[in-house]
């Protein structure tokens, strides 16, 4: 594997990452009341503590796309 198909599956799987991490903001932030009610049948959970995991864990993955594939494309950017 070259270091330029590397950087372009680095590239691209940003892109698809950005784009799941979008679609669950906005899934969450505006249907917030129906993803609610759907998890609640399952769990037993309050809202705050629903909202809570939702926000760790929106915040977990948009760290982990920043480490594991956007720096590492910019890396690749400036060495190659």
């Amino acid at each position: 594997m070259t270091v330029d198909i590397l950087r372009e599956v680095l590239g691209w799987c940003a892109v698809i990452n950005i784009g799941l991490l979008l679609w669950w903001f906005l899934f969450f932030a505006f249907a917030h009341d129906l993803v609610y009610r759907m998890h609640s049948r399952w769990f037993k959970i309050p809202v705050e503590t629903f909202n809570t995991i939702h926000y760790a864990g929106i915040a977990f993955y948009k760290i982990a796309i920043l480490v594991f594939n956007i720096i590492p494309y910019f890396v690749l950017r400036i060495v190659g």
